[in-house]
């Protein structure tokens, strides 16, 4: 029986095995079909050809050979090669593939099979672009257009963003920028905020960065601008960090007291390079004081004057504690695109706080807490987040600090009334002051962050905040 049942089993082995032998037969002799078909084909000279040589004739590199190496690097087919190089990347844990030579990969585009090879001869290096021939007038110009902008995203993501600050001027020449990286670990992403309004700042981020052919054909200067306005400590040097971190663009942060007249304001300007972030905080405050030797004007043409053209693909972002007694020429749309509020903390903001300071979802002292934020007194999110940071050992005794700290300091203050009156209203005719009444038809939602970034040359300070109301206004002409 124990016989029969081994001879049973060794038979079944041997039809697996041949049955085995038959698929692997099979494929062999497909692939060897395919491969007979290709070279047919390519004797018919079915296919064109391009070279994309590494050096042109005079020995300088070529651009489009990098971006056609940026981009095969990206595609998924690359791992269908028979040999592709494995490389690390700068960050932990990052690693791309590179074709390695005399090797293919294939593409698709609109419906089209592409082909490329690394060729790789003793003189020179090239990638071979195989396209039909009766494909080539409809696909070969958007595609290498597709190529381009490929590699130019991927070339932006591996950008080290930096940022700018203007130093005085010496001896009467005009200042200069000086830059350092720019390394803040916060981006959209890890900022705690309410998920609607993250999304539509994502939106309107990402429909400008592909929006140039849209503002070339409205003849507009391809430039986005933000307001972000509100008390002091309520997050709003921490989004600017997180919106250059999800752009990742350079950060220009203009300081108006270096600034030696209008005109040294607009030579800053054009120092400015595209894809960047162009920073002025405290914009009330440097408006109001007499001392300043940048005028209204001044202000006005580095905004949207005519210099403003020299230079694409910008994101301009002002800051203020309060729009009360701004000029209107300013807050106009055009010149202000975005407004968005950052009220201070209410019980809900400190919810987002505490939960990303200590780890509490819940607690039984939340209850106390919102108590006292009902009776109008509030913090700002980055005196709130300081105590959670000092006592993070010991989640009661921090929740009991910040309410001994609301109910001494917070309430006399009354500013949670305003912030929950602005979210809570609904949209209403009104002026664009800081008043509550007027204030709610630019806040609809509220956000919240965690810590407010500061550093480059006392520029920036560390704090955390909540966050903001959000607007996107109709641009104007």
């Amino acid at each position: 029986m124990i016989f029969s049942n081994l001879l049973i089993l060794l038979g079944s082995v041997a039809i697996g095995f041949v049955i085995l032998r038959i698929i692997l037969s099979a494929n062999f002799i497909l692939s060897v079909l395919k491969r007979w078909w290709r070279s047919f084909e390519d004797r018919c000279h079915v296919y064109q050809f391009y070279k994309i040589p590494e050096y042109n004739e005079s020995f300088q590199e070529n651009q489009l050979y990098k971006k056609v190496s940026l981009y095969l690097s990206s595609l998924a087919s690359i791992e269908d090669s028979d040999f592709v190089n494995l490389f690390s990347g700068k960050k932990s844990n990052e690693f791309f593939l590179q074709l390695d030579a005399n090797q293919t990969v294939q593409d698709s585009f609109f419906g089209s099979k592409i082909s490329w090879k690394n060729e790789a001869k003793s003189d020179c290096k090239m990638f071979v672009l195989k396209i039909r021939k009766k494909d080539k007038r409809r696909i070969l110009r958007p595609y290498l257009q597709h190529i381009e902008s490929i590699s130019d995203e991927i070339l932006q993501r591996k950008k080290e963003i930096k940022i700018f600050t203007n130093v005085g001027s010496e001896n009467g020449t005009i200042g200069r920028w000086r830059s350092v990286p720019f390394t803040h670990p916060s981006n959209l992403d890890t900022v705690a905020m309410d998920l609607d309004l993250k999304n539509k700042v994502k939106s309107d981020l990402e429909s400008f960065v592909k929006a140039k052919q849209y503002y070339h054909r409205l003849g507009r200067v391809w430039k986005r601008s933000y307001l972000l306005y509100g008390p002091a400590g309520t997050g709003k040097t921490i989004f600017i960090a997180a919106m250059a971190k999800f752009l990742c663009y350079d950060v220009y942060d203009v300081d108006l007291s270096r600034v030696l007249d209008d005109s040294d304001l607009k030579s800053l300007l054009l120092q400015t390079s595209n894809k960047s972030v162009i920073v002025i905080e405290n914009l009330d405050r440097f408006i109001g004081e007499k001392s300043t030797k940048v005028s209204l004007a001044g202000i006005l043409n580095f905004m949207d004057g005519i210099f403003s053209c020299c230079g694409e693909e910008r994101v301009m972002v002002f800051t203020m504690n309060s729009k009360e007694n701004i000029d209107p020429a300013i807050l106009r749309p055009g010149r202000l695109d975005v407004h968005i509020y950052f009220p201070l903390c209410d019980f809900s903001a400190f919810k987002t706080l505490a939960g990303s300071y200590l780890g509490l979802k819940e607690h039984k002292l939340f209850p106390q807490v919102e108590e006292v934020f009902q009776t109008g007194a509030s913090l700002s999110p980055a005196e709130i987040g300081e105590i959670l940071i000092v006592n993070r050992n010991s989640p009661s005794r921090a929740l009991k600090s910040v309410i001994s700290a609301l109910q001494s300091n917070g309430g006399g203050r009354g500013s949670g009334n305003v912030g929950r009156r602005l979210t809570e209203s609904g949209s209403r005719n009104g002026n664009s002051d800081d008043s509550p009444e007027s204030a709610s038809m630019m806040c609809r939602e509220s956000v919240h962050t965690v810590r407010e970034f500061r550093s480059l040359y006392g520029l920036l300070r560390f704090g955390s905040r909540k966050g903001a109301s959000f607007d996107l206004e109709k641009e104007g002409n």
